[in-house]
């Protein structure tokens, strides 16, 4: 069985449920608060983990569920705002390709050790 879902899926299952269990969407607005404040979530559990702050008790400390929060709402906002994600990215990427094509192997910040 392949547990595998594409983004076109992600947000067709997203609708689903917030037309099932959701009742509506909220505002495009909201749900762009939403999205700030889930980001915030992630990264006080990316600072505390990787970085020098410690947790605090009873605190989440896995990224993977503040991750998938971060998604569900922006796969609200892309179902909201009619951009299929599957085609953004791909033009993303694309964009990125060209741009970016020798940028990074250039970068001396990026060589190991400064060779």
């Amino acid at each position: 069985m392949n547990d595998e879902i594409t983004l076109r899926e992600a947000q067709l299952i997203v609708d689903q449920w917030i037309r099932q269990y959701g009742v509506r969407y909220f505002s495009e607005l909201t749900n762009m608060a939403c999205l700030t404040e889930e980001v915030g979530e992630l990264a006080r559990v990316i600072a505390r983990k990787y970085g020098d702050q410690s947790f605090k008790k009873g605190e989440p400390t896995d990224p993977a569920d503040e991750m998938a929060d971060v998604l569900w709402v922006l796969l609200c906002l892309a179902n909201q705002t009619g951009v299929d994600l599957t085609e953004a990215l791909k033009r993303n990427l694309e964009k990125k390709t060209k741009r970016d094509a020798t940028r990074h192997l250039e970068n001396e910040k990026l060589k190991i050790n400064n060779e």
